[in-house]
């Protein structure tokens, strides 16, 4: 598994291990429940300026003329994913699409677009939920529609639940799913007994020790364990902003976030180098927020 890890922007290490052509043919498959050739095409056309906190954690890819974004959930699931994916995808036919096209008589086929959520998170929830953009839509009683009564504009959302003893048909499918799956349900239970930055660590350990994700964590050591870290830290934070209410949200990669961060992570018994490391504060200031 030759991997490699975006050094310009943070990965999450869901969008790391399936940043690959084979791993995503592999992952897609099992999704949709069919055999596609180990010859078709993947192409990876994710937005590396579309971050959340300077994190990628999106993919997007063609493949066998779909155009299918990725996303996947660690914390509850976002109601209003549908209309963060059509942003996101207006965006990547921008990307792939030449722009002079649009301007001539016959018609430009484009990839149809197929968008797919995972969830792990700790959370109740069912094996399959449907999201559509038209449940955010304010009421028109009064307007006329067209005659069929189709919406004009409607964007649907397939949400999986990835966790151990959901959706075994996909994980059983996809090695690299279920492994994943198997690391971050390790992260969970360990972080009942330990303090995160040694859950992570310990889950880690286990996972190489079993031949779990083995060579793409080897190859990554330390980094892998950062970003696992940080992926949850920033799962945490989404959590406190609904729970305070902040609709708007802290602007991204400000000060004040990376506090909020840092002063959670210490809550949880991470050393302050640790901490440094993570979020980018200097020793000095990580030792204030104590």
């Amino acid at each position: 598994m030759n991997q490699n890890v975006n050094r310009k922007h943070k990965d999450s290490v869901f969008s790391a291990l399936f940043s690959t052509p084979e791993i995503l043919r592999e992952l897609y498959s099992a999704i949709e429940g069919i055999d596609i050739p180990q010859d078709a095409i993947v192409n990876i056309n994710t937005l590396s300026d579309a971050l959340y906190m300077k994190q990628i954690n999106d993919l997007s890819f063609t493949i066998n003329g779909r155009l299918v974004v990725l996303v996947e959930h660690q914390s509850t699931i976002n109601e209003n994913v549908p209309l963060r994916l059509l942003m996101y995808i207006g965006r990547v036919y921008e990307k792939i699409i030449n722009r002079d096209k649009l301007y001539q008589k016959k018609i430009e086929l484009i990839p149809t677009p197929e968008f797919i959520v995972l969830y792990n998170g700790k959370d109740d929830f069912p094996e399959r939920k449907e999201l559509r953009l038209s449940n955010a839509f304010k009421d028109i009683t009064g307007l006329k529609l067209s005659e069929s009564g189709e919406l004009p504009l409607e964007l649907i959302v397939q949400v999986y639940n990835i966790n151990h003893g959901h959706n075994t048909e996909i994980l059983e499918k996809s090695k690299n799913l279920n492994e994943y799956s198997i690391l971050m349900r390790k992260i969970n239970e360990y972080s009942e007994n330990l303090p995160l930055e040694e859950a992570v660590t310990s889950a880690v350990k286990y996972c190489v020790e079993y031949g779990i994700l083995k060579e793409f964590l080897e190859e990554h050591g330390s980094e892998v364990i950062n970003m696992l870290f940080e992926d949850i830290s920033i799962e945490e934070i989404a959590a406190i902003r609904y729970a305070e209410g902040h609709e708007e949200g802290l602007e991204k990669g400000s000060e004040n976030e990376k506090n909020i961060i840092a002063k959670n992570l210490l809550s949880k018994g991470s050393t302050p180098v640790f901490v440094s490391e993570v979020t980018g504060l200097s020793l000095e200031e990580v030792n204030k927020l104590y």
